[in-house]
């Protein structure tokens, strides 16, 4: 642990925001329970609520599919699937493969997809131009590489969803498992333009097939209503284990380990080149959150903290392959773990407009 940590969760100073009040809790903790507390299940309207969220949404329907879930294979996106369904909504199933799926998370898919009888549709993006814009991010030294995957995500669902006339997307983001995560850790997501001025300085072509939705499209088309996103999980008591057993029953789904290791590239991302590189752990937002929804204990988590991130000859195969699918030399990716961080705004950025948009639609959420 790094320096003073959170009497009630495992948040520590490796945030260098973090603050603790009088009795050693900290402000993450009381951010957590702000999120929750704006939420339908907490205000006591969730069944309402999402039963006029469901007959909206069929409402507005216009063709085959009511909604898009975008499917990874993890946790949250299956499970929001299978509740969708349970309702009596038609999702059409997205996937992003953006060339890092690990094998397992190919299997969930397959798995849930046939189960649950879901049309899927694979956006596959474009190697060439994707890894570029990955190389640009390790070449510009900031910390929020998966800004490239996460952006062409949404940007994706936005996309599909407008041609297929869908006016729903369903996000398997909650505040119950995801309220916990500094700023400092991560980057807005729909920062198109800072997305546009690292490829220009660091990479060797421009954006041409890559996905992009900026702040003010991403606004505009969820104001005029669109397309909708709507945090589904929110409107039901979410329990991260309870999802993985019902899963697991159900389904057949597998587990894959950490938080959003369905992808290979994410996995290395978050267990070597966060702590190694930046000293982030994000296992202490990830397992705080839990503490936070009763999910486990502040001691448990505390020892699970002590176990290595990656076994050591899995780590060496996994940066093996990454290194040679990015084409990165074993020099030019040590020479890179050793370089400082530079932050995202060293480079032009529309990071305070989205900072206003943000916490005007958290104001707008908790009425």
């Amino acid at each position: 642990m790094t320096g003073q940590i959170c009497v009630r969760c495992v948040m520590d100073e490796s945030d260098p925001d973090i603050v603790f009040d009088g009795a050693g809790v900290c402000n993450h903790c009381k951010e957590h329970e702000a999120r929750v507390a704006a939420t339908p299940l907490a205000r006591g309207t969730a069944e309402a609520d999402l039963a006029a969220l469901v007959t909206t949404i069929k409402g507005v329907s216009r063709g085959p599919y009511d909604c898009i879930v975008g499917l990874s294979g993890g946790v949250d996106s299956s499970y929001l699937a299978d509740q969708a369904v349970s309702l009596g909504l038609r999702p059409l199933a997205v996937h992003f493969d953006n060339g890092w799926n690990s094998e397992l998370a190919v299997q969930n898919i397959q798995s849930i997809v046939q189960k649950l009888d879901l049309d899927l549709m694979t956006f596959v993006i474009d190697w060439h131009e994707f890894a570029d814009i990955q190389k640009s991010y390790f070449r510009a030294n900031v910390i929020d590489i998966e800004v490239v995957t996460d952006h062409a995500i949404f940007a994706a669902l936005y996309q599909i969803a407008r041609k297929q006339g869908i006016r729903y997307i369903l996000s398997g983001r909650n505040a119950a498992t995801e309220a916990i995560m500094p700023a400092d850790w991560v980057w807005q997501k729909f920062d198109l333009k800072n997305l546009r001025a690292i490829q220009k300085r660091f990479g060797t072509f421009p954006i041409r097939r890559f996905p992009t939705l900026s702040l003010w499209e991403m606004a505009f088309r969820q104001l005029s209503g669109q397309v909708r996103l709507a945090n589904f999980l929110d409107y039901i008591p979410y329990r991260k284990g309870e999802a993985i057993r019902h899963l697991e029953t159900k389904l057949g789904w597998r587990n894959y380990g950490g938080k959003h290791y369905e992808s290979v590239f994410t996995k290395f991302y978050q267990a070597h080149i966060l702590p190694a590189k930046f000293g982030v752990d994000k296992r202490k937002a990830h397992y705080s959150d839990l503490i936070m929804n009763g999910e486990t204990t502040r001691d448990e988590v505390i020892t699970e903290l002590q176990r290595s991130l990656y076994d050591s000859v899995e780590l060496d195969q996994d940066m093996e392959y990454i290194r040679k699918k990015l084409e990165f030399s074993a020099a030019e990716f040590a020479a890179y773990m050793d370089a400082p961080r530079t932050p995202h705004d060293a480079y032009p950025s529309d990071a305070a407009l989205g900072g206003k948009l943000l916490s005007l639609r958290r104001k707008a959420q908790r009425g």
